[in-house]
């Protein structure tokens, strides 16, 4: 349940429009919303003054924008780096989302960036919301694109889709598993329908029974390429993909190398989708 958000906001890019959309979602309403503006760290007495009082302007125009519930909304002005402090404040609120910017840029790309939320992605236990700043217009959410597998983190995608589309008029959930191969009888089965795939079988009875229109998608191939494709041909409107945290706890202050490296598909969804990206986050376990 998403009851304390967390929006970062430089005062750029398309998080307002993103966080609009948020609220048209009537359980979400229901949230306590953080809006956190970073100033950078500034040498002189002159230039921290204006960076504090152009910091203020932004936030409260932001308040003024989002037109929230002012009860529910709590406007954050810190001083710093905004790659620590996102992650500090998330921690401080007990964040359920960070909704926050992103210039889709790779690996070491990001790294020379200075990308934060490249940073952010890479050590917040957090589930975080990316909007690439470079999206034409964040669109009302109806169309919701679930990747699916047998792990934790994919149910946890699964329930956090279920609790935005039910109360969305006219949603729908589209559930998603990538398949390398499959034997002969199941592939058939599978191409003939996907309903067939046992993967889905489980996440489809969970959404229908909740009265969500529902389809299955069970194609053949790379999952990173088959979700961007999908994402295209069906106008979805936000992704949500697991992006379980690896690293063991005595590295929890280190980057998962597999994010780092663009090998994982959350990794490769922040920077190909072409819609919001919502990743999930809950610790895999052993062998997972």
């Amino acid at each position: 349940m998403i009851e304390n958000i967390l929006l970062a906001d430089s005062g750029t890019g398309n998080t307002r429009d993103m966080m609009k959309r948020l609220m048209e979602i009537p359980r979400l309403n229901r949230s306590s919303i953080t809006i956190l503006h970073v100033v950078p760290s500034q040498s002189g007495s002159m230039a921290m003054t204006e960076g504090w009082e152009k910091g203020g302007r932004t936030l409260a125009e932001a308040v003024s924008e989002l037109n929230l519930d002012p009860a529910r909304v709590n406007a954050v002005l810190r001083e710093g780096e905004p790659k620590d402090l996102v992650g500090k404040v998330a921690n401080e609120i007990n964040a359920d989302l960070v909704v926050m910017g992103s210039r889709g840029l790779k690996g070491l790309k990001a790294i020379l960036g200075n990308s934060v939320s490249q940073y952010v992605f890479q050590l917040s236990e957090r589930p975080m919301l990316l909007v690439k700043d470079d999206l034409y217009a964040i669109k009302p959410i109806k169309r919701i694109l679930v990747s699916i597998d047998k792990s934790d983190v994919a149910k946890e995608s699964l329930q956090v889709a279920i609790d935005l589309a039910r109360d969305i008029e006219k949603s729908e959930i589209i559930l998603v598993h990538t398949v390398p191969k499959l034997s002969n009888k199941l592939e058939d089965a599978v191409k003939e329908n996907p309903e067939n795939d046992p993967v889905l079988a489980d996440a489809l009875y969970k959404v229908r029974r909740m009265g969500i229109s529902c389809r299955c998608m069970a194609p053949e191939g790379k999952p990173g390429d088959r979700l961007c494709k999908l994402i295209d041909d069906l106008n979805i409107n936000l992704l949500i993909v697991g992006s379980p945290d690896r690293r063991p706890s005595i590295a929890k202050a280190m980057p998962d190398l597999d994010k780092l490296l663009g090998e994982s598909l959350s990794d490769y969804m922040r920077v190909y989708a072409n819609c919001p990206v919502l990743l999930t986050r809950i610790e895999a376990k052993a062998g997972q």
